[in-house]
């Protein structure tokens, strides 16, 4: 058996609920994401890793798990220029919440609060629908070796 991340066994119930079998593929895949729960990682590098594992897998299967557990909110996508990145869910429990990403290592940190309220709050005659919400910048880490280089 794998050895996931403690967020398994949410994503696997989210699967069965949703009439998805629990394959090798599915699990191996669910193990490799969930080590990517703060950072971002290349699609074509899950490809990649899947493909490395089960060389009979197709590009398309790959991309249609990415989706399928995107759609559960299993994991989390974005577009960054001309090619998609997606991490592990971080936060179960709260699948609506919003990023701090660091531009230099990429390290992503949850955002404890929705500024939803205060858009709508502007915009009181429309109806928002969807939104997304990620602050950029540089992590303490990355500040601090900045700093040191100062």
């Amino acid at each position: 058996m794998f050895k996931m991340a403690v967020n398994s066994n949410d994503a696997v119930a989210l699967l069965r609920a949703h009439g998805l079998k629990i394959t090798k593929q599915r699990q191996e895949m669910l193990h490799y994401l969930s080590q990517f729960q703060h950072s971002y990682i290349d699609v074509t590098a899950v490809d990649a890793h899947m493909r490395a594992h089960f060389p009979g897998m197709s590009h398309n299967t790959i991309y249609r798990n990415i989706k399928d557990f995107a759609d559960l909110g299993i994991v989390e996508q974005r577009e960054e220029g001309d090619h998609a990145t997606v991490k592990y869910q971080c936060d179960f429990e709260h699948p609506h919440h919003h990023h701090f990403i660091c531009r230099r290592c990429g390290k992503v940190l949850e955002l404890q609060m929705c500024p939803l309220d205060f858009f709508s709050q502007q915009l009181p005659d429309c109806e928002i629908d969807s939104h997304n919400f990620e602050l950029y910048g540089l992590c303490a880490a990355c500040r601090e070796q900045a700093a040191d280089f100062s």
